[in-house]
């Protein structure tokens, strides 16, 4: 239910409307390519979680299967993607706020959800538990009445005639922007699918790792393909693509039910979409607190943020985490129309690099654990290791794609300078604490992680 929070948010409930834009249908052919690439990520990062089940997650695991640079600079990048997605995520919540009442200032919403946010955040770790199960709930349960209603509505199960098909294929063709549309709408709808690493972050503090990690993984994209096929599959049905109002100015979903007119549907579902917001805030501010947790203890950041507060949550990691929501009250104030896709961009070359990392330690990781321990493993990649290179260069042929996307056209060459920095800080610090970190936990057999 966590990964399910942190992965169904705003890149489905607000981004889509870019993706739509690029693609009008076909941007459902572009969901199910997203799929495919989060199947190799999710069956990779579960194959390395059971065998270390440690807090650090894929950060440790760079770091002890590629090198100790691999493994700072996929923790700071993490974390700065996490940071900054949890500012777009509180902004989409203002948007939503807007459909309501248009006249109130979006940085009220952005300053009130944040407070909300790192108080939840707060809580022992327990307490996260609980509050992010339910609002990962909500979404699921909405989703599931939006797909019923809305094949009632195409296919005319109730009072109203049947809206049927023809929206998907009447304005312009299934793919009005041919197959280019269809592959450069992956720039951002991959990014909807960038929430299955939560389960291998949160194995450090899962009970039986190795029985619920697998379960997770084989569960949630299978989950997430349904969902977001169906769901974009539904409302673009349900509306024609190109009268569904263009930009971030809104949720298509709730365009999608404000346009059939079902009295107090649409704002039943703007309910939903803030939840759903507010719940991927919730969890990549839960992410980004323990990765920077993690470098402190790995000795990569100040020994202060890696102390726990007495219920067991590392408050002052909490607090540097705040600054995506800091950074979104000032775009807020004085960039509003702008705010979010200037921060979720931001945050897309840093979530590609990340997942290319993860996919060259599992490459490193499967040669370094050899035939035998691999046949023993609860979940295993098939067609390894084309599978996993595939992965990597489809998401480097994504990542040179941004330049075509407007909005997106610096996000790779902004990360550039970023990468360069904490290189330049890895270095800085090797020099002063030459020695390495160690991995702690245990693998799946009982015997040490690697060292």
């Amino acid at each position: 239910m966590i990964a399910i929070g942190g992965a169904i948010g705003v890149g489905l409930f607000l981004g889509s409307s870019v993706t739509i834009d690029l693609a009008g249908p076909g941007v459902i052919v572009s969901y199910l390519l997203g799929a495919l690439i989060a199947i190799v990520m999710a069956y990779s990062l579960a194959e390395m979680a059971v065998v270390h089940p440690v807090a650090g997650s894929f950060g440790i695991y760079a770091e002890t299967y590629l090198s100790p640079w691999a493994g700072f600079t996929v923790r700071a990048t993490y974390g700065l993607v996490q940071i900054i997605a949890i500012g777009a995520e509180v902004t989409a919540v203002a948007i939503y706020f807007g459909f309501w009442f248009p006249q109130v200032p979006g940085w009220t919403w952005v300053m009130l959800m944040s407070a909300g946010l790192v108080a939840m955040n707060a809580l022992q770790v327990g307490n996260f538990g609980e509050f992010e199960y339910w609002f990962a709930l909500i979404k699921v349960l909405a989703i599931i009445v939006f797909i019923v209603l809305g094949l009632g509505l195409i296919f005319g199960l109730g009072p109203a005639p049947a809206i049927g098909l023809g929206n998907l294929t009447a304005h312009g063709g299934f793919v009005p922007f041919g197959w280019k549309g269809v592959w450069l709408a992956l720039t951002l709808v991959i990014t909807s699918y960038m929430g299955v690493e939560v389960i291998a972050v949160t194995a450090g503090e899962a009970q039986r790792p190795q029985e619920s990690i697998p379960r997770a993984m084989r569960s949630i994209v299978f989950r997430l393909v349904i969902f977001y096929v169906l769901a974009v599959s539904i409302m673009l049905a349900m509306t024609p693509w190109d009268q569904s109002g263009t930009g971030i100015t809104g949720s298509p979903f709730v365009r999608a039910l404000s346009s059939v007119g079902i009295r107090g549907a649409a704002s039943l579902m703007n309910l939903v979409v803030i939840t759903a917001a507010l719940s991927s805030a919730n969890t990549n501010l839960y992410l980004t607190t323990r990765m920077l947790y993690s470098l402190a203890r790995g000795r990569f950041a100040p020994a202060w943020l890696g102390r726990l507060s007495r219920n067991g949550v590392p408050r002052r990691a909490l607090a540097v985490s705040t600054a995506g929501m800091l950074a979104a009250i000032l775009l807020a104030i004085y960039a509003p129309s702008r705010a979010f896709l200037m921060l979720y961009g931001v945050a897309v070359a840093g979530m590609f690099f990340v997942w290319i990392i993860i996919l060259l330690t599992h490459l490193a990781f499967r040669k370094a654990l050899g035939p035998e321990r691999v046949a023993q493993l609860p979940m295993r990649l098939h067609l390894f290791p084309y599978s996993t290179m595939l992965g990597i260069a489809t998401l480097l042929g994504i990542a040179a794609s941004t330049f075509y996307v407007d909005g997106l056209q610096y996000t790779v060459p902004a990360f550039a300078p970023f990468l360069l920095l904490i290189s330049l800080a890895y270095w800085s610090i090797r020099r002063r604490s030459p020695a390495a970190p160690v991995m702690e936990g245990t693998g799946e057999d009982g015997t040490t992680a690697a060292q």
